[in-house]
């Protein structure tokens, strides 16, 4: 069965850590691919040699303490490669392109988090990205203490040990200063974001997630 002709589709996913990004992406590829739609899954740092490298070193806790301008620098050094190499052929294919992570984690993490400047990240993000805006942006909210649980309990079961990286490793005002931050975007774009309570059970998240990305599908 040939896969359904369209125009091309960028749609992201943002939450803090052990939101379920990763789950539910997981399975609304599957569905999508299901309704023959051709479907580009990826994640932020990485989607490319380059992108999976840079990942490596901003989250392994092992390595050298990284500056936070620097750590800002190698996540848009990331992203202009990922966009080079695989969101924008994805989209010119007509494809949809399903991304754990943009624009809007590093303002959040970096810029408003970070302390590093809430606009001025933003101007550097639209600079890198060309100005690449998602159609839309699937935002998970859970309370940090849940999430962070959660991701902990995670790594255990895969046989990590609990091990978290270096980013999930931050004090718990870090990441409630990340959900503030990912407020302030909401507000500014409120016509983009669809929030999305990721306390509830999977299935519940997933029908959500569904019913506004099918009623973006109809509208392209």
């Amino acid at each position: 069965m040939n896969a359904k002709k369209m125009k091309p589709c960028f749609i992201t996913f943002e939450g803090g850590e052990g939101a379920g990004k990763t789950t539910l992406i997981h399975h609304l590829v599957e569905d999508l691919k299901q309704l023959d739609y051709e479907v580009v899954s990826t994640r932020e740092p990485g989607g490319s040699s380059l992108g999976n490298t840079i990942r490596q070193w901003l989250l392994n806790q092992q390595k050298e303490v990284i500056a936070p301008k620097a750590e800002l620098l190698l996540f848009l050094a990331g992203r202009a490669q990922h966009l080079e190499e695989l969101i924008l052929p994805s989209l010119t294919k007509g494809k949809i392109v399903l991304c754990d992570r943009f624009n809007d984690s590093t303002i959040a993490y970096q810029g408003f988090a970070r302390g590093l400047g809430f606009e001025q990240v933003q101007q550097l993000c639209q600079f890198v990205s060309a100005n690449v805006v998602p159609d839309l942006t699937i935002y998970l909210d859970i309370d940090p203490h849940i999430g962070l649980a959660r991701t902990k309990k995670t790594t255990k079961e895969n046989a990590g040990a609990g091990i978290v990286d270096r980013i999930e490793a931050e004090h718990i005002d870090f990441h409630q200063l990340v959900r503030e931050g990912f407020f302030k975007l909401i507000k500014q774009n409120p016509n983009r974001y669809s929030v999305i309570d990721a306390n509830l059970p999977v299935e519940v998240v997933l029908h959500q997630a569904r019913a506004v990305i099918d009623r973006l599908l109809d509208n392209l």
